[in-house]
């Protein structure tokens, strides 16, 4: 099980496939398991990059409020946008995910 560091914060996600970049990110009080029907279909033909939000699934969750962030979230994408070697990608999202 993929793990990211985070200033302390560990970031669960998973990657199938090979090709360009999509990074699925879910919707609030949801995981990556909401994409677990798209897996298949996009990764034949790309990287596809699926993670739980810090607060989420397999994630952390951290007790201090601020670091559940916008910026936060967005910084964590790049993050895990640079740990799979990806210099651009398609990002699609759900709810707060988008």
């Amino acid at each position: 099980m993929p793990m990211l560091n985070r200033y302390g914060v560990g970031l669960y996600y998973e990657v199938h496939g090979q090709g360009p970049v999509i990074l699925l990110t879910h919707g609030y009080s949801a995981t990556s398991q909401m994409w677990a029907g798209q897996v298949e279909a996009l990764s034949k033909d790309h990287t596809l990059v699926t993670w739980d939000m810090r607060g989420h699934g397999r994630s952390d969750y951290p007790e201090d409020p601020a670091l559940y962030s916008e910026g936060a979230t967005v910084a964590d994408m790049a993050a895990l946008l640079d740990a799979v070697g990806a210099k651009s990608a398609v990002i699609g999202g759900l709810s707060l995910g988008g």
